[in-house]
């Protein structure tokens, strides 16, 4: 997904305690000792900094939006740490001639490709980006999320400069498919006033089974799934899954 001139816009939503989570994650389930690390969509490199300051040695940022990937490096900078980016699609990234002992996946990135083909495809080039034995961690959300919690679901925030709506709807003869409607009014000084931006997300989950036969195709092992951040093995009911699995 590009989001365009949309970047800035998405950065200002940063959640902070979302990402302390993913970030508790990721440091309480990466083997030691740590080796290169790939945030793969790793969007304005929030979490990618989090790790670096953490103390891994070599982390990379990967995304698809340039604008994103700009976000990053001033984020970078501000945070005066190296952080290499890469800019790419997660879908096809062959020629990209390096690998990582760990990579890692969050934020429903997984849940905006269009089927299962493409979900394998992804699967596909991260495990032929990993080290033997090399680590990949994801998470997505669940049948759960797109079919109960999402259908009706509406969210507003403002402050003094711009105002954002989201609202979510179930997709007719869509399994397991949901759009977010987000738009954003922004202040223009030179015209005085707002204007509209508008996106629509589509999002698609999968019972856990397909995840897991995926992953098996491609030639993963050790496939642990979990709830809550790591923190549940209870995943009948879970909103979010949180994938952890090792390169065969």
């Amino acid at each position: 997904m590009n989001y365009g001139t949309f970047a800035s816009l998405y950065d200002q939503l940063f959640d902070e305690a979302a990402y302390e989570d993913w970030f508790a994650y990721a440091q309480n389930t990466i083997k030691k000792p740590q080796g290169r690390l790939l945030e793969l969509a790793g969007g304005a490199g929030r979490l990618a900094i989090m790790l670096k300051q953490a103390g891994y040695p070599e982390v990379f940022n990967f995304d698809l939006s340039p604008e994103m990937l700009s976000l990053a490096m001033t984020h970078a900078q501000e945070a005066d740490v190296e952080l290499p980016l890469i800019e790419g699609d997660m879908r096809e990234w062959a020629d990209l001639d390096l690998n990582f002992q760990t990579i890692t996946c969050f934020a429903d990135s997984l849940n905006y490709l269009a089927n299962p083909a493409e979900l394998k495809q992804t699967f596909q080039q991260v495990y032929d980006h990993l080290e033997s034995d090399g680590q990949f961690l994801f998470d997505v959300i669940t049948p759960i999320q797109t079919d109960e919690v999402y259908p009706g679901y509406m969210y507003n925030w403002h402050d003094d400069e711009t105002a954002f709506m989201w609202s979510s709807y179930g997709v007719e003869d869509e399994k397991h498919t949901v759009e977010h409607e987000l738009t954003f009014f922004v202040y223009e000084e030179e015209i005085d006033g707002y204007r509209q931006l508008q996106e629509l997300h589509t999002e698609k989950t999968y019972a856990l089974k397909v995840y897991q036969d995926l992953l098996a195709e491609v030639g993963f092992k050790h496939v642990e799934v979990t709830a809550d951040f790591g923190r549940s093995e209870q995943v009948d009911q879970a909103t979010r899954w949180f994938f952890n699995v090792t390169k065969g």
